[in-house]
């Protein structure tokens, strides 16, 4: 099992770097074909947030609808309880992360996946289980 974060949809939509696009049009194509790949209801709320408001050309409602229901809600299996709240602010202070950063890792760790693609941490820690990769080293 792998983790998405929200880094890699953006990069689905960003024509101006193309091997990061394609790094990341693979890794959901292969998360939703495998089955394998896991999301939070925080990277539904990050991705449709930044596709409607921070695109160069943002997605329309309806474009943001379709996407939501064809890649975002398949995938989504992790969802807010007090046990991944606690976690994350146990994250937070043992690791010095942000509050968004704890709670993905958090999330990637209650879903039991292995591996956490993101850009945004540091490539190759681990947290138990679960090994942080950077999606386009």
């Amino acid at each position: 099992m792998f983790f998405l974060d929200t880094n890699v949809f953006a990069y689905t939509f960003d024509h101006g770097a193309r091997r990061k696009r394609q790094r990341a049009l693979d890794l959901v194509e292969l998360a939703l074909q495998s089955g394998d790949g896991v999301i939070s209801t925080q990277v539904v709320q990050e991705v449709c947030n930044v596709a409607l408001r921070k695109f160069v050309v943002p997605l329309t409602v309806a474009e943001c609808r379709t996407y939501l229901d064809e890649v975002l809600l398949p995938l989504c299996r992790v969802f807010p309880s007090e046990a991944l709240f606690h976690e994350a602010l146990t994250l937070t202070e043992r690791h010095g992360w942000s509050w968004f950063d704890a709670l993905i890792v958090a999330a990637a760790r209650d879903a039991g996946c292995d591996t956490l693609w993101s850009e945004d941490m540091q490539h190759g820690v681990r947290i138990g289980g679960l090994t942080i990769r950077n999606t386009f080293a």
